[in-house]
């Protein structure tokens, strides 16, 4: 999948719960979201782009959420 797309999408889950009050509670919801409802290919897809420069263009509760929950994002090998 185009990464540029998949950081467009995660980045609009991102700016919906970033209106949550609670920022750990807005970052378990856009990991809980991806892991739900991404399939493991885009997951490991983003996760890959978090150690690239195209990591820049991801809202900071992707970047953050992403590296806090890796370990339950990440496909099972």
């Amino acid at each position: 999948m185009d990464g540029n797309n998949l950081v467009r999408m995660a980045n609009r889950i991102a700016d919906f719960f970033e209106s949550l009050p609670d920022r750990e509670e807005a970052l378990s919801e856009v990991a809980s979201h991806l892991r739900k409802f991404w399939d493991p290919r885009m997951r490991a897809q983003i996760l890959a782009m978090l150690q690239t420069s195209e990591a820049e263009d991801m809202h900071p509760l992707v970047r953050e959420a992403l590296a806090r929950y890796r370990d339950r994002l990440a496909p099972a090998a």
